[in-house]
C-alpha cells in the first residue's frame, strides 16, 4: 500500500516488523508510528538536500531589539487573564503580544491604551490592506473569480464571497432568552465586555479578524517570487538557525535575527538557476538556543510532517509541489443542511484490513458507503498531526499539518473534494482544548520555556489528559489558533468543526472531579477561564462571519447556559452543542434489567436541552468503542456475538434482546434527542470487536508490567464487510440504520417545529410521540404485545407505516401487517385531538405517516 508524495511513492507500513517505537510522557506508552519501510527509497529521495549554504547572502536582517516579550503568567486557579493580556506596537508586518493595557476588571472599563510605538501603522480609516497579506491564492479581495475545471465548466471560487464578521453587538439578548441569567448578569457583562475589547483591540492593532487570522501568511514558510522567507514566533530562544536537508543541517549556515516582539526570522533567495532554495519534500527543522538547553524543533505552522524510518521523533517537511501537482478542488461546498446526520469517522482504522488505511482508500470505498447510509455529514477524527497513533487524534504535535499516517496533504484535498461531489459536508474534530506534551515534535517548551504557548506550572498541565493547556490570554497564542481554524476551512475547504474538549476549556477545573447538577453557580464565577470563553467566542465569530455556511459544534458536557447562542447576543456562539448526557443514560440503563427502566426517565433525558439552543444527539461514543469499554450492542449481546450472529444458526434470547433495542434505542435517541445526529463508523451495525490501538507492553513506574498487543493491528480497524454479508444479523442492524436515516431525509422530523410527547406509560412501558407528521410508537416491553392500542395523533385521517423495526429485513420477525390502514378518529385521547388504534409488538418502534401516497422506507 502506498500513496505519492510529488511523484515518489511512499509506503505504508502495514506490518509490525517494520516499526519504530516513539516513547511519550516517561516511556508510559509506546506505538509502531512507521510511516515508510526501511528498505523505501523515500528516505533517500525526499530527504536529499543540496549542499552548505551561504548565510551571509541567505538572510533579511531585522533590527533586533534586547526586548523580549514572553506571554505573562497568572496565579495557578485564577480565571481571566484577559485584562493582563498585552497590546502590540505594530499592526500588519510582524506579529506581535500585546503590550500595556489597563488592568481590566469588573469595576474597571478603561479602554486599551494607544501603542507609542508608530512603526507600522495603520490609519484609522483605513480602506485597504498590505500586500503582504492578502490570500496567496486571491491578491485581489472581493473581486469575483472563476476558475475553469476539466471537465465541470466553470465554477466560482469560494475566496470571492463578501466577507464580513458582524460587529459585536449588545450581547443582552441573552436575558431575554433566559432571564435566570439575569442573577448573573455581572460576570456575563464582564466576559461580553472583555469580548469585545479584544475585538476591538484586534481591529485597531491587526486591522481586524480578518487579517489577524490570516497568520499562516506570514509565519512559517511562506514563498515569494524570490525566495522563501520563514519565520517563528520564539520569545525565549537565545539564538535560532533554519536547518535542513537543504543546508546538510548546518547551525551555523542560515542564522535567523529576531525583532522585538520575539519573532525570528530569515529571508532565502532563490538558486541561481531560479529554483527554490529548500526542494519539496525535504526535511527542516528550526536549531535554538533556549533557556533549557539546545533543542531542533519542528516548525509550529509546519503543514506537513514525517517519521523517517528508524527514527522516533518527527521530521517538518517543506511541502510545496509545482503547481502541475498541487490537488485542484472541482466541486463546490454543499449548503449547510437544515439536520444533521453525522457519520464520525477515523480514517487510519476505515479498512476493513489490519492497516492503517490511507485517504484516498477512504475517498474511494468509505465515502460511497457514508452516502449509501443515508448521512449528509463525515466527521474525520485525527486529521492534525500526532506522534502517538493511539492517542486518537487528541495529542496534537502539528496543528497545521495533516496526518502523514493517511497520505499527503493533497491525498485530504481529494477526499475533501468527493465528499462534497457527493453532497457530504465534511466535518473536521479539531483540538484546541490543550496539546500534546512532547517536546522534540510538538509544541510544549518550543522556546525552552515553559510558558510560551500555554500556561506555567500546573495550570498549564492537565493531569488525566498528560497534555500542555493553552494561554487563551496571549495574543500570539490567539493568533496561532485563530488561524489555524481558518487555515483548514481555507486551505481545505473543510465545511466546520466539532471542537473537542470544550469543556476542559471553560473553566479551571476542567471539568475534573466535578459534577454539573444544573445550578448556574456552576458557569460562572472564578472557575471560569474567561479567556478561553472569549477566544471560542472569537472563533465562532471568524468561522460564521468568513465562512456563512460552516457548522460548529461544541463538545460540552456541563450544560454552559448560552452555549449555542449567538456571540452578538451575549453566547459562546456555536451552532450545536454535543449531547452527551444521552450516551451515559444509555450505559446506565443497559447495566439494569429492562423492567428497571423508565420511560419518563428516558424521555427526560432525551429533551432535557436549552431553548433554541440546538443538539448533536448520540446513542453512544466513540470512546465506547475502545478496548476496556462497551458499545451498545456488547451491552446487549456481549459473547454470544461471536457465535449467534449467523443467519443460519439458533439465536439466543440475549440476541433477540439486543438487536430489538439496538435499534429502538437509536431511533429514539435520533427522534427527540436533538436537531442532529451522529454515529461513530460501524456502530451502524453493531461491530462486534473494540478498537485496540498497537502497543507495545507498559512498565510503570510503579513496576507494574500492562501488555500490549504487540504492536497489532488487528483491533484497530473497521469490519464493514460484517455489515454487508446477506448471511450474518448485523446486515440486519446495518439495513435498519439506513432505512432511520432515510426516513429522516424525507420527513425532516429531527428539526420540525411540530413535536408532542402524548403517551409515556410507565405500566405499558410504551412512548408514543409526534414530530412533524409523523407519529413515533415505541414499545419496549420485554413480552408484552398490544393490540387494538389507542395512539393519540394531531392530524385527522389515513395514516400507514412508514418505519417498522419489526421487518425481517431490519432482523425483526415480520409481526406487522404493511397493507393494513389506519383510520384516524374523533375525540380527544392523550391530549390529542384524534387517535386511531394500531397493534404494538413487544421490543418494536414503528412508525406512521399520513397516507400522502408515499411509499414506506426500507432502506
Amino acid at each position: 500500500m502506498v500513496y505519492t508524495l510529488s511523484g515518489i511513492r511512499l509506503p505504508v507500513v502495514s506490518s509490525a516488523n517494520n516499526r519504530s517505537v516513539l516513547s511519550i510522557s516517561s516511556g508510559r506508552r509506546t506505538a509502531n508510528l512507521s510511516l515508510f519501510s526501511k528498505k523505501s527509497s523515500f528516505a533517500r529521495k525526499i530527504f536529499a538536500g543540496k549542499s552548505s549554504y551561504d548565510s551571509d547572502s541567505s538572510s533579511l536582517r531585522v533590527a533586533a531589539s534586547d526586548k523580549t516579550l514572553v506571554p505573562g503568567s497568572q496565579i495557578d486557579g485564577s480565571s481571566s487573564s484577559t485584562g493582563q493580556i498585552e497590546v502590540p506596537d505594530t499592526v500588519l508586518e510582524d506579529p506581535q503580544v500585546l503590550q500595556d493595557v489597563d488592568d481590566l476588571t469588573m469595576e474597571d472599563d478603561n479602554d486599551i491604551n494607544k501603542p507609542t510605538n508608530d512603526c507600522s501603522k495603520v490609519d484609522e480609516n483605513q480602506d485597504s490592506v498590505h500586500s503582504d497579506l492578502i490570500d496567496k491564492d486571491d491578491k485581489v479581495q472581493g473581486a469575483e473569480k472563476a476558475v475553469t475545471l476539466p471537465g465541470t465548466g466553470t465554477i466560482k471560487k469560494e475566496e470571492a464571497r463578501p466577507k464580513s464578521i458582524p460587529p459585536p453587538g449588545t450581547g443582552q439578548r441573552i436575558y431575554e432568552i433566559d432571564p435566570f441569567l439575569r442573577d448573573y448578569r455581572e460576570h456575563l457583562d464582564y466576559r461580553f465586555g472583555q469580548y469585545k475589547k479584544m475585538r476591538e483591540a484586534i481591529d485597531k492593532y491587526e486591522g481586524g479578524l480578518d487579517l489577524f487570522s490570516r497568520g499562516y501568511e506570514k509565519m512559517g514558510f511562506t514563498r515569494s517570487a524570490t525566495g522563501i522567507t520563514y519565520r517563528e514566533w520564539a520569545p525565549g530562544a537565545k539564538s535560532a538557525a533554519l536547518i535542513g536537508d537543504f543546508n546538510n543541517w548546518n547551525p551555523n549556515a542560515d542564522i535567523m535575527t529576531q525583532n522585538e516582539f520575539g519573532v525570528w526570522e530569515i529571508f532565502l533567495p532563490n538558486n541561481a538557476d531560479g529554483s527554490p532554495p529548500i526542494p519539496h519534500g525535504s526535511r527542516v527543522k528550526i536549531h535554538m538556543d533556549t533557556p533549557s538547553g539546545i533543542k531542533d524543533s519542528i516548525p509550529a505552522w509546519i503543514e506537513f510532517s514525517v517519521q523517517a524510518p528508524g527514527e522516533i521523533p518527527y521530521n517538518g517537511i517543506y511541502y510545496d509541489p509545482p503547481e502541475e501537482e498541487k490537488y485542484v478542488f472541482q466541486h463546490p461546498q454543499p449548503k449547510k443542511p437544515k439536520s444533521l446526520r453525522i457519520y464520525e469517522a477515523h480514517v487510519g482504522m476505515s479498512s476493513t484490513e489490519p492497516v492503517v488505511n490511507t485517504y484516498a482508500n477512504f475517498r474511494d470505498d468509505v465515502l460511497p458507503r457514508i452516502k449509501r447510509l443515508g448521512y449528509n455529514a463525515v466527521q474525520i477524527m485525527a486529521i492534525q498531526e500526532h506522534s502517538y497513533y493511539g492517542s486518537f487524534g487528541y495529542h496534537v504535535t502539528n496543528f497545521f499539518a495533516p496526518s502523514s499516517r493517511c497520505g499527503t496533504p493533497d491525498d485530504l484535498k481529494s477526499l475533501i473534494d468527493k465528499a462534497h461531489e457527493l453532497g457530504l459536508l465534511v466535518l473536521m474534530d479539531i483540538v484546541h482544548s490543550h496539546a500534546s506534551n512532547n517536546v522534540l515534535d510538538g509544541l510544549n517548551m518550543f522556546d525552552g520555556t515553559d510558558s510560551h504557548y500555554f500556561h506555567s506550572g500546573s495550570r498549564g498541565y492537565h493531569w488525566m489528559w498528560d497534555s500542555r493547556l493553552f494561554n487563551y490570554g496571549s495574543w500570539e497564542v490567539l493568533r496561532f489558533l485563530l488561524s489555524n481554524a481558518r487555515w483548514w476551512l481555507d486551505e481545505y475547504k473543510f465545511d466546520g468543526f466539532r471542537f473537542d474538549g470544550v469543556t476542559s476549556m471553560m473553566y479551571t477545573h476542567h471539568g475534573l472531579q466535578v459534577e454539573f447538577t444544573g445550578n448556574y453557580n456552576e458557569y460562572f464565577g472564578y472557575a471560569t477561564d474567561v479567556d478561553a470563553t472569549v477566544y471560542l467566542m472569537l472563533v465562532n465569530d471568524l468561522i460564521h462571519g468568513l465562512f456563512p455556511e460552516a457548522v460548529t459544534i461544541g463538545e460540552d458536557v456541563s450544560g454552559m447556559p448560552a452555549f449555542c447562542i449567538p456571540v452578538q447576543d451575549g453566547g459562546v456562539g456555536f451552532d450545536y452543542r454535543l449531547h452527551m448526557a444521552i450516551a451515559d443514560k444509555w450505559i446506565e440503563l443497559l447495566k439494569k434489567p429492562d423492567e428497571y427502566w423508565k420511560m419518563g426517565d428516558i424521555v427526560h433525558t432525551l429533551t432535557n436541552r436549552r431553548w433554541l439552543e440546538k443538539c448533536v444527539a448520540y446513542a453512544e461514543s466513540h470512546d465506547q468503542a475502545l478496548v476496556g469499554d462497551k458499545t451498545i450492542a456488547f451491552w446487549l449481546m456481549d459473547k454470544d456475538m461471536y457465535d449467534f450472529m449467523a443467519l443460519d444458526r439458533p439465536t439466543t434470547p440475549a440476541i433477540d434482546r439486543g438487536i430489538a433495542l439496538h435499534k429502538m434505542i437509536r431511533l429514539i435517541t435520533m427522534g427527540l434527542g436533538g436537531e442532529g445526529y451522529l454515529n461513530f463508523m460501524g456502530n451502524e451495525f453493531g461491530h462486534p470487536e473494540w478498537i485496540d490501538f498497537p502497543r507495545g507492553d507498559q512498565h510503570l513506574p510503579s513496576g507494574k508490567r500492562i501488555l500490549g498487543n504487540n504492536f497489532s493491528f488487528d483491533k484497530c480497524r473497521r469490519r464493514f464487510d460484517l455489515g454487508d454479508a446477506e448471511f450474518l444479523r448485523y446486515r440486519g442492524l446495518q439495513e435498519f440504520d439506513q432505512a432511520m436515516q432515510h426516513l429522516e431525509e424525507k420527513y425532516g422530523f429531527m428539526t420540525s417545529e411540530h413535536q408532542y410527547i402524548s403517551r409515556k406509560d410507565e405500566g405499558d412501558r410504551i412512548v408514543v410521540f409526534e414530530k412533524g407528521d409523523l407519529v413515533f410508537v415505541f414499545n419496549f416491553h420485554w413480552t408484552n404485545s398490544y393490540s387494538d392500542y389507542r395512539v393519540g395523533c394531531l392530524k385527522p385521517g389515513k395514516y400507514q407505516i412508514v418505519l417498522d423495526s419489526d421487518l425481517l429485513l431490519f432482523g425483526g420477525f415480520n409481526r406487522l401487517d404493511h397493507n393494513a390502514e389506519y383510520f384516524s378518529s374523533d375525540g380527544w385521547y392523550d391530549d390529542r385531538p384524534h387517535s386511531f388504534l394500531i397493534y404494538a409488538p413487544c421490543r418494536t418502534v414503528v412508525v406512521y405517516a399520513p397516507d400522502k401516497e408515499l411509499e414506506p422506507v426500507k432502506g
